[in-house]
């Protein structure tokens, strides 16, 4: 035993530093095969970003407004004559509430599991040691044969823009924003950026989304995405491709925006969603001999090792996908890989954007295929032809079903529409059975539930099934 172990106030097997998606997933699975488990959490809460400023508070904004807009929408409703404009304030009340309900589902997961949780930040002493401060000033040491950082992320702030300013806000920010703009400005259409001009716009504000790129989110389907910037557009939100930023200037009734190319663009407040960085700034990483990169992220093996032999990194923390849902099964996985079963790589995640309506995709593209020379055609569904999506009023979007045109091998799924990211799923499941089971005709042999929104399956694989028929 060190002399080190002897005199820290605690000791485990495994220290995780992050209560989020990918420390309680690495936590909990190493204390389900018997090792002694501690996290540390810098919020007197546990639940990590995930759960207090990113996707649970930020999902369930949606939600509501989506309950909004289906109720504006529907004529029945519209006959009770109950027309007035409910404030940002007021939706957030009411989406704010899930938050407690998560924080006490979590809480339980480690007490359940024990799990000890340490409240406080986390600074490294040594490769084993961590120094944790206190929420009450008090300092304690903490031991660790293992070490994993899943500290997350936020967003990127960059230093010529003055975010304590009120009408400037970030996507954390923006869950405290006290009033209701007539007019915002977006600045960054990534995933974050998309997401809230959808919202914004459900809530009939005017919106201006600013992008520094030619298309939104090139990493989807051509297709899924030309039909993002329809709707958006459709919806009243202003998209301008390659555009960036000069300066903001901001004051006490209105916040203005200057772009490179020239353009001036006034509105009541501005969202920056323009990237996001590694929660690393805190932990002393010069101590161990460990550098984040310019963004403050940390680089990994494929088993999630750093350059130090005992510390591992998941989560946000490592940058791409920056997904819960990929967090949760990379802290399984460095478990996995730490206590001697196989570290497996979490790759093949599903996208999940949660636009209105909301975008969801599992594996190839139709450029990535066309590139790659593989022979395949497309089905597809649209929703107005789904009994579903025309009970529900869900009838903006579709199904399409990406197939190689010989073995008839499914090789993506992309999916626009109302419950888009549910959908996803069932395409995904075909694609990972081996041999023949991964086949088109599994929608075509196969009864589905109708009417349901998963019926588009069966609409898309005979529209593709027919294209290939024909020739």
């Amino acid at each position: 035993m060190t002399g080190r172990k002897k005199s820290a106030d605690h000791s485990y097997d495994l220290l995780v530093i992050g209560s989020g998606p990918a420390g309680e997933s690495a936590a909990i699975s190493a204390s389900k095969v018997g090792k002694r488990v501690a996290v540390i959490e810098n919020r007197a809460l546990v639940g990590g970003s995930c759960a207090h400023k990113g996707t649970i508070p930020s999902k369930s904004l949606r939600h509501v407004v989506r309950q909004v807009i289906q109720f504006k929408s529907n004529s029945l409703f519209r006959e009770i004559g109950d027309s007035r404009r409910l404030t940002f304030p007021r939706v957030l009340q009411s989406a704010a509430k899930v938050i407690p309900k998560q924080v006490e589902m979590h809480t339980n997961f480690y007490v359940r599991n024990r799990v000890n949780v340490h409240i406080g930040q986390a600074s490294f002493v040594d490769a084993n040691t961590v120094s944790l401060s206190l929420l009450d000033g008090g300092v304690e040491t903490i031991y660790a044969e293992k070490i994993v950082i899943a500290t997350g992320s936020r967003p990127y702030r960059p230093a010529d823009v003055d975010f304590n300013h009120p009408r400037i806000y970030d996507s954390d920010t923006i869950l405290e924003m006290e009033h209701t703009p007539r007019h915002i400005i977006v600045y960054g259409a990534g995933v974050i950026g998309c997401e809230y001009a959808s919202i914004f716009s459900g809530l009939g504000m005017r919106v201006d989304l600013i992008n520094n790129r030619d298309r939104l989110l090139s990493f989807l389907d051509d297709e899924i995405s030309d039909a993002l910037s329809y709707h958006l557009r459709d919806s009243g939100v202003t998209v301008r491709h390659a555009e960036e930023y000069e300066a903001i200037e901001a004051s006490d009734c209105s916040v203005t925006l200057f772009l490179k190319s020239g353009k001036r663009l006034k509105a009541d407040a501005i969202l920056w969603c323009n990237g996001r960085s590694g929660n690393t700034d805190g932990l002393n990483l010069d101590a161990i001999g460990l550098k984040a990169d310019h963004r403050g992220n940390l680089k990994v093996d494929d088993c999630y090792h750093t350059e130090v032999e005992n510390i591992y990194a998941v989560g946000d923390v490592i940058g791409w996908p920056s997904l819960a849902s990929a967090s949760y099964g990379q802290g399984r996985a460095v478990t996995g890989g730490i206590f001697g079963d196989e570290c497996k790589l979490v790759q093949d995640v599903p996208t999940g954007i949660y636009t209105l309506p909301e975008i969801s995709s599992v594996g190839k593209t139709e450029t990535e295929l066309t590139q790659a020379k593989v022979p395949y055609e497309v089905g597809r569904a649209l929703f107005k032809n789904t009994a579903r999506g025309q009970i529900s009023g869900e009838d903006v979007g579709m199904l399409k079903i990406l197939f190689h045109v010989d073995t008839l091998e499914i090789l993506g799924v992309h999916c626009f529409g109302a419950e888009a990211a549910e959908i996803v799923h069932i395409g995904q499941a075909i694609m990972k059975q081996s041999g023949e089971g991964n086949n088109i005709h599994y929608f075509l042999n196969n009864i589905f539930n109708y009417p349901t929104m998963a019926e588009a399956y069966r609409i898309a694989a005979l529209d593709g099934v027919n294209r290939i028929s024909r020739r």
